[in-house]
């Protein structure tokens, strides 16, 4: 397994810093922004058009021994709002011919429709009942999500590319049978990009949800991101949180680092599951811890996965 992070987090940094700092602190790869939620901060949308600054950029990542992990896409671009949707598919078809050129990955959400068609605004639906939201689900996977992801996996394919969902909330595709769902219903291209932040507060098992998602076959990406869930407010008011992430003494649940949600109990079951199911990627940090600073929380994320992260093929049973 390889380090890398979701560089989004560098955004504020020219990109040769940003590079040279990933370098720095040792890791293996980079997950390249380039998406309407992480935005777009080094201008890499419509770069395969331009040759020489292609080549440039593969030159500047090689030279510092970063591989491209993934081409982060996240957006919306089955938004009821057909501008928005637009926008955000427009940027994930970038990001598809840029993984061809550079990792095979990309990383977008499912999005999530409107609840009918004429709708403006998306419909996260989070219980079957009343009826009419178990007609307005049908309605968003049968008439919108198969049909558009169907599309964009035959497109990733012919790129030969892969796409791996986040399940997050206020997306369709939140959970790992989500997942599968869509894949099964519209592309063997169409994965996971595991993060184990957002199982956390749903009662999600991520190891168990490693391993449901490595017996299909579809762990694409993984991101390192961790979550502490406050027991107090958490039993007092459940885990479906509006409140502001930076709430942070209100919230039931919020991210953290690596390592200050959950310790070793966790993140070593976790990647030994990974291996178990074949994964031998990249572990991509994501950072939105607001109890730390951006430095602080990527390096201590650095340092704990580097005692973590099993480097190294397995050896021969020697012993039976």
């Amino acid at each position: 397994m390889k380090l890398g992070v979701m560089a989004a987090l560098f955004g504020g940094m020219k990109l040769d810093d940003a590079l040279d700092y990933c370098a720095k602190v040792g890791l293996d790869a980079i997950e390249l922004p380039l998406g309407p939620y992480p935005g777009d901060p080094w201008k890499l949308a419509g770069i395969t058009r331009d040759k020489v600054r292609l080549a440039g950029l593969k030159k500047k990542l090689a030279a510092r021994g970063l591989e491209v992990s993934a081409i982060a896409a996240h957006g919306n671009p089955v938004h009821p709002h057909k501008r928005i949707a637009l926008a955000h598919h427009r940027m994930h078809r970038q990001a598809v011919l840029l993984a061809a050129e550079l990792g095979g990955v990309v990383v977008n959400f499912s999005g999530c429709p409107g609840g009918a068609a004429g709708d403006q605004t998306p419909n996260f639906i989070t219980a079957p009942w009343p009826e009419e939201f178990l007609a307005a689900s049908r309605y968003q996977w049968d008439k919108v999500l198969i049909p558009y992801w169907k599309k964009e996996s035959q497109f990733a394919a012919r790129c030969g590319v892969k796409i791996a969902f986040e399940a997050h909330p206020n997306f369709t595709v939140h959970n790992p049978e989500d997942i599968v769902r869509l894949r099964d219903s519209a592309g063997k291209n169409l994965g996971a990009n595991l993060d184990p932040s957002h199982f956390f507060w749903q009662g999600i098992d991520p190891v168990e949800a490693a391993r449901y998602l490595g017996a299909n076959r579809c762990i694409f990406h993984v991101h390192a991101k961790d979550t502490a869930i406050d027991p107090r407010n958490s039993r007092t008011f459940g885990n479906l949180d509006i409140k502001s992430y930076g709430d942070i003494q209100h919230r039931s649940w919020v991210f953290r680092t690596v390592g200050y949600g959950h310790g070793e109990e966790f993140w070593k079951p976790f990647v030994s599951m990974l291996r178990a199911y074949g994964y031998d990627g990249v572990l991509s940090i994501e950072h939105e811890d607001a109890l730390m600073s951006l430095n602080e929380g990527f390096e201590k994320a650095v340092a704990y996965l580097k005692g973590i992260l099993i480097r190294q093929q397995a050896g021969k049973a020697w012993w039976f």
